[in-house]
Order: structure tokens, then sequence, then C-alpha cells
């Protein structure tokens, strides 16, 4: 396979994984401010920019710090690379680059997203903006499936591969965003305000149900750190994505033979991940695990690049 193809399916992978947290992002927000029973206001606003990372682009541009401003800014709005849109056209560019290497649906759910903000002016009230979210999430819920479906070659892994390494990175932001910014001055750790928050990284990352299978006492703070950081069982944990980095690149190698230093980056960081107790990792700071956890993310991907020499 060629460098710019690999580079392409690797990229489409994360751009589309990229939408699907956004939108998320945006759910659990409007959810959080409108429909909780102590809105959380600007401050819930001011964290999903934080945690898309588009909290400095949203200030230059002048922008009211409202649920209308900040979603159109996060769906619609190109001039930034953190919107939906943005990066759900880098997704299809992707796409038709490696055309024949992608199913007809793999296709069809990717140009079905991107077809969603078509004729989009704005984005509407609360059930718009809910309706609009679900959409989105049906077709990226769609390219995942049509993906797990097609043959299993250098194509589906490269794609996995990029949505893995975009998965872990945004869970880890997830964690790190609700537990320094989110909680309101003045709020208690355990109050109200602090569950509906807990509960709404929970829904972010589809992991209700889950939790409640693996945890009987209650929503704890600890336990939804222990689910989303070191629990393989749900896949949208670091701890699952981590694991996954390392199965793909092992397929990959065993396929092209490139080896290299993405795979011992990988293998390294899953024996540490194994060993990692929520406990420990709470104990010594969350934040400094998290940050230190995204930069170690960033370094992968840059292995990754140089092993595939996507350029």
């Amino acid at each position: 396979m060629l460098s710019r193809t690999a580079s392409s399916l690797y990229w489409l992978g994360r751009y589309i994984e990229r939408a699907d947290f956004i939108v998320r992002i945006v759910e659990a927000t409007v959810r959080l401010d409108v429909l909780s029973s102590r809105p959380a206001g600007e401050v819930a606003w001011s964290s999903a920019l934080t945690v898309t990372e588009t909290d400095a682009d949203f200030a230059e541009s002048g922008a009211a710090m409202t649920q209308t401003q900040v979603v159109k800014f996060l769906t619609l709005d190109t001039s930034h690379p953190g919107s939906v849109l943005h990066c759900l056209s880098r997704a299809r560019d992707n796409a038709r680059a490696v055309r024949t290497a992608l199913s007809r649906d793999a296709w069809t759910a990717i140009n079905r997203a991107w077809m969603i903000f078509e004729n989009h002016a704005g984005v509407g009230g609360t059930s718009a903006t809910l309706n609009m979210v679900e959409a989105v999430k049906n077709e990226t819920r769609g390219f995942e499936g049509a993906v797990h479906r097609m043959l299993r070659n250098q194509a589906t892994w490269f794609v996995r591969l990029g949505q893995a390494i975009e998965r872990a990175d945004n869970t880890a932001r997830l964690l790190d965003v609700k537990y320094h910014i989110l909680l309101p001055e003045g709020e208690k750790v355990g109050g109200v305000v602090d569950r509906d928050q807990w509960t709404t990284i929970l829904q972010t990352v589809s992991a209700v149900t889950a939790y409640r299978w693996l945890y009987s006492d209650g929503l704890r703070a600890a336990n939804v750190i222990d689910l989303l950081v070191t629990r393989k069982e749900m896949p949208r944990s670091l701890a699952a994505s981590v694991e996954e980095v390392v199965d793909i690149l092992g397929d990959l190698a065993r396929h092209t033979g490139a080896h290299g230093e993405a795979d011992r980056m990988a293998r390294m960081r899953e024996a540490r991940t194994t060993r990692t107790r929520s406990s420990e990792v709470i104990a010594s700071g969350l934040h400094q695990y998290l940050r230190s956890f995204i930069d170690e993310n960033a370094q992968l991907h840059g292995a990754i690049g140089r092993q595939f020499r996507f350029g």
C-alpha cells in the first residue's frame, strides 16, 4: 500500500472519530445546561470549548458564550479545525482519495454525514440541535459498523488505528476537563451538580449502562475514573484504546512486515496501562496522569507516521 493511501485511511479514521466526539460533547453540554435540574450556564459551554481545544479560537471570534453561539461554532463554523463540519469535510476528502479501498456502505455513511450540514445556515434551538447531533451520531456509527464489515486488510486496519488513537486522546481530554474545570465555584464535590456532571460524562461516552453493570455502589467519581481509565471491557476507555492500538499494529506488522518504533512504544504503553490502578492514579494526581497520557499518545501518533512514512 502506498504511504499516502495509508495516511488518508488513518486520517479518515481520526476525523470521523473526532466528529463523533464533538457532537457527543455538544449533546452532553446541552443536557447539562438546558435539561439538568440546575443549569450550568456559561461554565458548561466554556468547558465544551476547552475539551475540544477550541477555546482560544472562540475567544478570537468575539461571539457571546451562549448555547446558540457555541453550538454553531462547534458544528458549522469552518474557520477553525475543531468543528464537526470541518472534520467531516476532511474525512470526506480523505475518503475520496481512497474510494476504492472502502466499501460502498462506508463511503455512503461518510457522505450522508457531510450532507447533513449542506443546507444548515444555523443550528436552531435545543430540539433542532439534538436532532442534528443524533443524525451525525447515526452516520458515524454506521461508518464504524461498515468498517467492521469490510475485508480485514490494511485499509481496515489503518482506519481503525486512526480511530483508536483519536478515541484515546478524546477520552483523556474529557476526563481531564471534568476533574479540573467543570465544577462551578461554590459547588461541593459529590453534590447535585457534581453528580449531574459525572453522569453527563458517562452519557458522552455511552457508558451509563456499562457503569451500572460493573459498579453496584451508586455513582462515584472514583468509579467513573476507574471505568474510563483501566477497564478494558469499556470500548472508549484508555485501556481498551491502548490494547486496540497494539493489536492493530500487530496485524499490520504481520501483513506488511513494517515493524518498528510505533510497535515498541505501543507495547510499552500497554504494559504500563495494564499495571495501572485507578486508586493510584487519583492519589498521585489524575491531571498529571492524563496530561502525560495525552503527550505520549501524540508521540505515538508521530511514531506511526514515521513508521509508515505518512509524510
